[in-house]
């Protein structure tokens, strides 16, 4: 049997984030969201055991976490295409949301119940996102590492979480239902379990959702 904890973090604010505008690939931290990262590193330079390996999406605001967490955790940086946030739809890419045709497109693809295969134009749907999700969990279940961070984004982080609880039988409607409650900060950890057996389904837990640096008082995010 194979044991593993699986260190999530969304990365810190972007200066798109605070500006409110739909990103894609690009787009620095802001000053106060590489602050958010400082702190979450310090609390997981303060967990009981040592995080052996540090994966990242290649993405700027992703890639300028992972280099704060490496400097402090002192790990090296390995770049994951699966990491990646959703890819939205070319039409919001760099238009505010406050904007009413935005608006429009995300109740529709994020925020209201849809069937399982909707597609508004060329963005990653929800069959995409949880393929690409049970990928990254077979991805990690193959790892040696039994402690591994991974810098991600909050959408797909949620999805991973959501297929890592519900499998094959998660649909549209419970993912948007899980989305709508579990928000996600920047720079939140999120904490999971993963054991392989011989005889039964491997067992994967979600252990702690949208840690923040501020709540840990010096005793590291959760105590193993």
């Amino acid at each position: 049997m194979a044991s593993k904890i699986i260190y999530f973090i969304r990365h810190g604010e972007s200066e798109l984030n605070a500006r409110g505008i739909r990103q894609g690939p690009d787009g620095p931290l802001s000053l106060k969201g590489r602050e958010q990262v400082r702190r979450a590193a310090e609390g997981l330079a303060r967990e009981p055991k040592k995080i052996q390996v540090l994966f990242s999406s290649p993405f700027q605001r992703t890639r300028e976490t992972a280099e704060i967490i490496a400097e402090t955790l002192y790990l090296k940086i390995h770049f994951c295409d699966l990491l990646v946030e959703r890819r939205n739809p070319s039409e919001i890419v760099g238009h505010s949301q406050a904007e009413q045709e935005v608006q429009s497109i995300v109740d529709r693809i994020d925020k209201s119940f849809h069937p399982d295969h909707l597609r508004f134009s060329d963005e990653e749907n929800f069959v995409d996102l949880k393929a690409r999700a049970k990928k990254l969990l077979r991805f990690i279940a193959s790892r040696r590492h039994s402690r591994m961070l991974m810098v991600t984004h909050g959408i797909f982080l949620s999805m991973v979480v959501s297929y890592m609880l519900h499998g094959k039988k998660l649909t549209a409607s419970e993912y948007a239902n899980a989305s709508y409650l579990y928000k996600l900060d920047n720079a939140g950890v999120v904490i999971c379990s993963y054991k392989s057996h011989w005889f039964k389904k491997d067992e994967w837990k979600l252990l702690m959702w949208n840690g923040m640096p501020q709540s840990t008082a010096g005793l590291g995010f959760f105590q193993h």
